[in-house]
């Protein structure tokens, strides 16, 4: 008699298990307690008269039996997870298309745009993934993506939209004061934002960089404020005087429709191996919808 094979939520709780060899880090995981996650690992246990864990009071190994049942259970997972993918982007049909990207992007490069490309490609329905997580494409429920880095994706077909450059701005607010700086070293004066982030071991360009390239050597970083977004800083310079460091593409409608105001014509540009970049499986770099978000984008970029 062929016996019951444990459900997809139950191989889901054991991989996790397996993964982790930690029931609590497993629950956390899954959203489930401890104690769900080993009655549900005792039920799969019973269901195949097999031992899948050794309980010690400080660790649990997977056994033999339950190697071998861990191997299968996340080979079929990820098959699942990939045909399921495929299966919402069958249904969806070619005229639908879903983008993951950043939400800095999405808020201060794409959005802005958007009715422009509405306009142009009115039977071409976009969705968005908003998240700053690589996305796996045969597994995620994704189409193109918009990624920071090198460009280097396997399998992928990567077009490059710009480079990165930083530049300081301020509010108009300040202009209008009349204490906005005439001179790199005015800005002493003032509170002075940037975003502190590394991104593959490259270290975002802060004030003393700026100042170096301003020709100040001398500059005391230690009164500047760090934020951990770009969206920060904007916030900071636009409710108050603070002047901040920000990327110059997410900036534009806010330079053009006065919101912001730039200082100075000195900028640093970001390691040359990083830019935002286009992204697409090559699998789908024939898809007609693909091509013709592909170019909208690049000519927006231009």
């Amino acid at each position: 008699m062929q016996r019951m094979l444990p459900g997809t939520r139950a191989l889901r709780t054991f991989e996790a298990a397996g993964r982790h060899l930690n029931f609590t880090r497993a629950a956390e995981e899954l959203g489930l307690t401890p104690a769900a996650v080993s009655f549900q690992i005792k039920e799969i246990e019973d269901q195949l008269d097999a031992t899948l864990f050794t309980r010690t009071s400080r660790r649990i190994q997977l056994t033999s039996a339950g190697a071998v049942l861990f191997e299968a259970a996340t080979d079929a997972l990820d098959n699942l997870h990939r045909a399921a993918s495929r299966a919402r982007r069958i249904a969806r049909g070619s005229a639908h298309l879903r983008i993951s990207l950043g939400a800095r992007f999405a808020t201060h490069w794409l959005l802005p745009r958007l009715s422009r490309f509405r306009e142009a490609n009115p039977d071409l329905e976009l969705t968005f993934d908003i998240t700053d997580q690589v996305r796996d494409f045969d597994v995620d429920d994704v189409d193109v993506a918009i990624r920071f880095g090198n460009g280097q994706y396997a399998g992928a077909h990567s077009d490059c939209l710009f480079d990165t450059v930083v530049i300081p701005v301020c509010s108009p607010k300040l202009i209008e004061t009349g204490l906005a700086p005439k001179v790199p070293q005015d800005l002493f004066h003032h509170t002075l934002c940037y975003v502190d982030c590394q991104t593959g071991g490259m270290v975002w360009p802060n004030w003393s960089m700026w100042m170096a390239a301003a020709g100040i050597d001398d500059f005391d970083d230690s009164r500047c404020v760090a934020f951990t977004d770009s969206s920060h800083v904007v916030q900071a310079v636009t409710d108050g005087n603070a002047i901040g460091l920000v990327e110059l593409a997410m900036v534009e409608n806010d330079l053009a429709e006065g919101r912001l105001v730039r200082l100075f014509d000195i900028d640093i540009s970001v390691a040359e191996e990083y830019a935002y970049h286009l992204v697409y499986p090559e699998s789908n770099s024939g898809e007609p919808s693909v091509q013709t978000l592909r170019q909208w984008i690049l000519s927006e970029a231009r």
